[in-house]
């Protein structure tokens, strides 16, 4: 249920249907005074978000800075964060990634610098699986074939959200006799790690952070970055709003 009504109350605040609510609304009272404020509003709102320069600012001010490998200390476990996986496209011979990849290509390369000398990867279906394959053993198996020993992987394939995520991996720690005094590396995308560093914290996982899978772009001051619209840039948007909903109903309800 909870789960549902975050979707439900993302779905209202997301940028174009705002922006959809606004022309339609005022399509229909065209003929008072007030319909063409309506869909004026619409269309303004249309180009704000729909510019990239704009919506990179945006995204920038919001993801973490990128750490550099060479600076990072050894930790006994990176914990994984899933999400990156296609669980709509069903193969047993390999796997299908959406954006977000870097969670776990990151994560090798952490393994192969030696920086961790365990991955914790974290992650079962979602709440409407077509799938038979959980996202973590998907990584797992990926991760197998670049070539990390097997017995290097714990896997949970259980969560469904980050808070799951979170309190899940907590349970794998203690289950294989890891001491939660020490800190533990958090591997996720750099807009999702703010909701996913609060959760392990609430959980009583201590963590350092290692952000992944940015969404913003050096800052340019070209034309077309300036003037052109672009429906990505309606994207990220649509990212940063449904986290910034995730977030709050977070913390309303206790998670972070």
């Amino acid at each position: 249920m909870f789960f549902y009504l975050s979707q439900f109350l993302s779905f209202l605040a997301m940028p174009m249907t705002i922006i959809l609510i606004l022309l339609i609304s005022g399509f229909w009272l065209r003929k008072k005074k007030y319909g063409k404020k309506l869909m004026g509003s619409g269309i303004i709102l249309l180009l704000l978000f729909s510019n990239q320069f704009l919506a990179n600012v945006a995204m920038k001010a919001w993801e973490p800075d990128f750490k550099a490998f060479d600076k990072l200390p050894e930790y006994e476990v990176g914990i994984v964060l899933t999400g990156v996986t296609n669980l709509n496209k069903t193969a047993y011979d390999r796997t299908f990634f959406n954006k977000g990849a870097d969670r776990a290509t990151h994560a090798v390369q952490l393994y192969k610098l030696g920086k961790i000398k365990k991955i914790l990867i974290t992650g079962g279906k979602g709440l409407n699986p077509a799938n038979p394959n959980t996202e973590a053993e998907l990584l797992r198996d990926f991760m197998v074939m670049t070539g990390i020993p097997e017995q290097d992987i714990l896997v949970e394939p259980a969560a469904k959200n980050t808070r799951e995520n979170a309190l899940f991996s907590k349970e794998i720690l203690i289950q294989k006799g890891f001491n939660l005094d020490q800190n533990f590396l958090l591997i996720t995308s750099a807009f999702h790690m703010p909701r996913s560093k609060g959760c392990f914290d609430k959980a009583g996982v201590l963590t350092d952070t290692f952000p992944v899978d940015y969404y913003s772009e050096d800052t340019r001051f070209s034309i077309p970055q300036l003037l052109q619209p672009d429906p990505y840039s309606i994207f990220m948007w649509h990212k940063l709003f449904k986290e910034w909903i995730g977030i709050t109903v977070y913390w309303v309800v206790g998670y972070i």
